[in-house]
């Protein structure tokens, strides 16, 4: 924990040196109880921060469902990293971006997915050929919900022994920025997240909404 808040502080200081910025763009992703925290603490900071929205995920893998929150913010940069430190400590992911990011990467998109989907995914894009650059990326260390579904094929007494059990699985969620430099490749790859249960968000909507 103490090596991540030393990295934080690292890639803060490399953003503040490289440009001076006042305000931030943040995606942190987690369980519903730590997105709702962070919700939270937004809207208590007043002006400070915006929540520029949040969406509920709730994926279907065979029996399987897995269920994250993710919300994106924006605004102050101190209170920024003071969320994203209360993020890290529960167990989420988070990414800031600076408006470094935003005025010098071509076609910034945000990913926000289960690891093993984000893996599959850079794998086909891979085999399409098309090209793209993973600029900043974070992972969760707590847990995520999971639900399996299995009432209809097993006794209920099984099924209430099993189900608690499952529920308890650890399932690590990766958030990623990445850009590409070719317009072309910015449909393929959308595509592509998208065939992968992975949730896409790009920047050029959020630029026109704030």
């Amino acid at each position: 924990m103490i090596e991540d808040k030393i990295q934080v502080l690292r890639k803060a200081a490399k953003v503040s040196t490289e440009q001076s910025s006042y305000n931030l763009w943040c995606v942190i992703a987690g369980n519903e109880e730590l997105v709702n925290n962070i919700a939270y603490a937004a809207i208590a900071s007043k002006d400070r921060v915006k929540i520029l929205f949040r969406e509920h995920v709730l994926l279907k893998e065979s029996f399987v469902y897995k269920k994250f929150d993710f919300i994106m913010i924006y605004g102050d940069s101190s209170k920024i990293r003071e969320l994203s430190y209360i993020c890290k400590d529960d167990g989420g992911a988070y990414i800031q971006i600076a408006p470094y990011y935003v005025s010098d990467e071509p076609n910034l998109m945000l990913l926000v997915a289960p690891e093993d989907a984000i893996k599959k995914f850079v794998g086909d894009v891979e085999r399409l050929e098309s090209q793209f650059s993973i600029l900043l990326e974070d992972q969760t260390t707590g847990f995520i919900e999971t639900d399996l579904k299995v009432n209809m094929w097993l006794p209920s007494l099984i099924s209430n022994i099993i189900a608690p059990l499952f529920n308890m699985s650890d399932v690590i969620l990766s958030t990623v920025l990445v850009s590409m430099e070719k317009e072309k490749d910015v449909k393929n790859i959308k595509k592509i997240a998208k065939s992968n249960k992975i949730f896409v968000i790009d920047f050029k909507d959020i630029i026109m909404e704030k």
